[in-house]
């Protein structure tokens, strides 16, 4: 399946470079592995020669596709995120555009020839495990050059960055791209008690990667609005500084302000309980960070002594109508963001509980919303502002229908 994946790469690049225009517009995504993808993406086809217009999304918002599919004649590529919404792009484009997807999310097939879905999770690759964002977008780099190996470090990067281990290990793919990076002298592997650990060599000295992934993941989500993206796409290619330390640094302390605040309405009540789901809102009250704060947030509370370990995590937050670079959208939208604890990925991965790939793009489809990139343990979708408590409710009659139940004795229907 991997030699499939890499024929029909080369088909689109062939396509790719008779295609009357050379201007491409990349989107990709805002956590450390979208950063690591734009970054491959960046230098790849500027070395082939073509005019970049780069932007940098929390996440593919209908609004916006609606006006990127507005021209015709152009080259589109999206990144680390867009796999699942092929249809609706080939929907959009009705071959007018020629548009690549370089995701490793749960995917769905293209209707549309000019829309190349080229997300690994069609060809047989797990996308929570084998392969990374950054590291699909490596494959796809090196398969347009072979010079373009030199990127291998910036594949591993994003793939530490998501965090995606077998026994304390990157595995398949991502662990190839790491092992390149390894012989090109860029990165070592260490042997630690948990499995490895992976850095890299930097003029500064060695920087373990998940540390470097937790610099680009500050950049790029609590700096979304404040030039954050940019800042670690330069960081990818050329190395941190003094400027992006002094970033990193505000940002830290404006996130840090934000979710203490934030922790303290969780301890005096703002927590819902529902059968199953433990939510709340924080509406604007992280701004001017980006929305991927959300996640971060539920990301630190969901394994504290304030949440139930035993129900689904969910959070709330309004998205500014504002594109980076793009401009407004006509967004008048609201991003969850959903996680589980310790207790409940072991329940998940066990099959006694719903994996949220599954609970919430279900329920938000109902509600006419937006789901893309899912996986298993973490997952995001947007709905309208206002249905934030129809969008618990449908999760909760798709748990009751499938009489969901965390008790070891009872039927499993996963």
């Amino acid at each position: 399946m991997r030699d499939k994946l890499t024929q029909d790469m080369q088909k689109a690049i062939d396509e790719m470079r008779q295609w009357p225009r050379k201007e491409i517009q990349i989107f990709h995504h805002n956590d450390s592995d979208g950063l690591s993808s734009g970054a491959i993406l960046t230098r790849t086809f500027e070395r082939a020669g073509f005019a970049i217009k780069r932007f940098c999304l929390e996440k593919p918002y209908p609004a916006l596709l609606q006006k990127v599919y507005e021209p015709e004649g152009g080259i589109i590529v999206f990144a680390d995120f867009a796999g699942r919404i092929a249809p609706i792009l080939s929907e959009l484009n009705r071959g007018r555009n020629l548009t690549l997807i370089l995701d490793h999310h749960v995917a769905e097939a293209s209707t549309d020839p000019k829309v190349h879905n080229l997300d690994p999770c069609l060809y047989g690759l797990k996308g929570d495990r084998d392969i990374s964002g950054s590291t699909t977008c490596y494959l796809f780099a090196r398969t347009l050059d072979p010079a373009n190996k030199d990127l291998a470090y910036l594949a591993a990067i994003g793939a530490v960055g998501d965090e995606f281990f077998v026994d304390g290990c990157l595995v398949s793919e991502n662990r190839n791209v790491t092992l390149e990076a390894v012989k090109q002298g860029k990165m070592e592997i260490k042997e630690q008690a948990a499995g490895e650990r992976y850095y890299l060599n930097t003029p500064r000295g060695q920087i373990p990667c998940d540390e470097f992934g937790a610099y680009l993941d500050t950049l790029g989500a609590a700096g979304y609005y404040q030039d954050g993206p940019d800042m670690g796409i330069q960081v990818c290619l050329e190395g941190a500084s003094e400027e992006s330390d002094r970033m990193l640094a505000q940002l830290k302390s404006v996130q840090a302000r934000a979710f203490e605040k934030e922790l303290k309405r969780i301890q005096s009540g703002a927590l819902i309980q529902t059968d199953h789901i433990q939510w709340f809102r924080v509406e604007n009250r992280f701004q001017p960070m980006g929305v991927k704060m959300i996640g971060v947030f539920c990301d630190a509370i969901k394994n504290s002594e304030h949440v139930d370990p035993a129900k689904y995590v969910a959070g709330f937050q309004i998205i500014p109508d504002e594109i980076p670079g793009f401009g407004p959208i006509g967004m008048n939208d609201v991003k969850i963001s959903m996680r589980v604890s310790a207790q409940m990925e072991a329940d998940i991965r066990a099959g006694r509980a719903m994996g949220l790939d599954v609970l919430l793009p279900e329920a938000t489809n109902k509600l006419g919303g937006f789901s893309d990139a899912c996986h298993t343990l973490t997952a995001a979708t947007t709905v309208a502002i206002g249905k934030e408590e129809q969008l618990i409710e449908e999760m909760e009659n798709i748990l009751r229908r499938i009489q969901w139940v965390s008790e070891p004795h009872l039927a499993n229907p996963f």
